[in-house]
């Protein structure tokens, strides 16, 4: 049945009724009567196949119908092999999130984007830990900074419910290199970080875990992700 499909999808020899046809082969094209392009397929003991009819004038290729249709056969299974399907990956993390926890999420998250997976990173609030919601952008939006040699944001950090979601799709395969901007903004955030420091000597967190330490604004924090853009 497949076969019948793809045979119907092109008109062959006397099934061309145009006035004109463009050949195309390795040595380029030409623009030729039809009739003149169906003696030539006929001398070359070979049909004229049309490949484009909706082109000025349509194209057509000499060749042996039936290996034109081995071809077009060969050429979809590569296509369909070459074809990765897209999974999202989902990162979780939690109100009392500690650094450890954050270092091991992120790298799987970076695994999950070099192998070319969505991520759907989101914080899950708790009953009054909703208060902290700040924070929580903060967070996602320092888990983007991290990952943006291996991801781009699709979507900022957004409340929906008790959750709050960041997405994030993989960049293209390749060595990932920093650009001046990026070291820029590790530079930025290096310094936000040591003012921090400094500024937690003379206070006791109210609530452990990243959102205790999580003291960089997150408006501080969005433009230096959106600096890139």
């Amino acid at each position: 049945m497949k076969n019948d499909n793809m045979k119907n999808q092109y008109r062959i020899n006397e099934q061309i009724r145009v006035r004109e046809v463009r050949i195309v082969g390795e040595d380029g094209s030409t623009v030729v009567p039809t009739r003149q392009a169906l003696d030539m397929a006929r001398d070359q003991g070979v049909d004229l196949v049309e490949i484009s009819p909706n082109a000025n004038p349509p194209v057509c290729r000499l060749i042996d119908y039936s290996k034109f249709l081995y071809q077009q056969k060969k050429r979809q299974k590569e296509m369909k092999a070459k074809q990765v399907k897209v999974e999202v990956k989902e990162i979780r993390f939690g109100p009392q999130t500690d650094e450890h926890d954050y270092q091991f999420k992120l790298k799987h998250a970076k695994e999950f984007l070099e192998e070319g997976n969505k991520v759907r990173a989101y914080v899950f609030f708790r009953g009054r830990s909703i208060l902290f919601k700040e924070q929580g952008e903060v967070l996602l939006l320092r888990f983007a900074n991290d990952l943006e040699e291996y991801g781009k944001v699709e979507h900022m950090p957004s409340l929906e419910g008790k959750k709050m979601f960041l997405y994030l799709a993989p960049k293209k395969a390749g060595v990932a290199k920093k650009s001046q901007q990026a070291r820029d903004r590790e530079a930025s955030i290096a310094e936000a970080k040591e003012a921090e420091k400094q500024q937690a000597g003379q206070a006791t967190p109210s609530n452990g875990g990243l959102f205790a330490n999580a003291k960089i604004s997150a408006d501080a924090l969005k433009k230096l992700t959106e600096s890139e853009d």
